[in-house]
């Protein structure tokens, strides 16, 4: 039975810093995994993925150049450190693993999702 189990998330100030772990259990994944989230009363968006191989990164642009994905495959384990954090980054956070990319857009075909972590930014 595969398992992500997300930690880190909490209550930080505007300009601060988090760093959000995702370890995998149950399979070893060997494609891309990556991170999404979900404001309150917002559809659930792609925040960045990682190819788990060749370690190459996609953020979306709301994130680029302030989040930062990583992975350590010996541990099963993927991170998102999360900088210069802003208000409208709170949100919950999930981790997703066996993503695909297509139709413009990054998928979970087969669902495999973290129960969340919540992010809190305040100004």
């Amino acid at each position: 039975q595969v398992q992500l189990v997300e930690s880190g998330g909490g209550l930080v100030q505007a300009g601060g810093s988090l760093r959000l772990s995702c370890a995998a259990s149950g399979r070893t994944f060997s494609n891309y995994m990556g991170w999404f989230r979900q404001a309150p009363e917002k559809e659930r968006e792609f925040v960045a993925a990682i190819n788990l191989s060749s370690g190459i990164t996609y953020y979306a642009d709301s994130v680029k150049g302030r989040f930062t994905i990583s992975r350590v495959n010996a541990k099963n384990t993927v991170y998102l450190q999360m900088m210069s954090l802003k208000p409208e980054d709170t949100a919950v956070y999930y981790c997703a693993a066996d993503l695909g990319y297509y139709g413009g857009s990054w998928h979970n075909p087969r669902d495999y999702w973290g129960k969340g972590t919540l992010v809190s930014v305040s100004s």
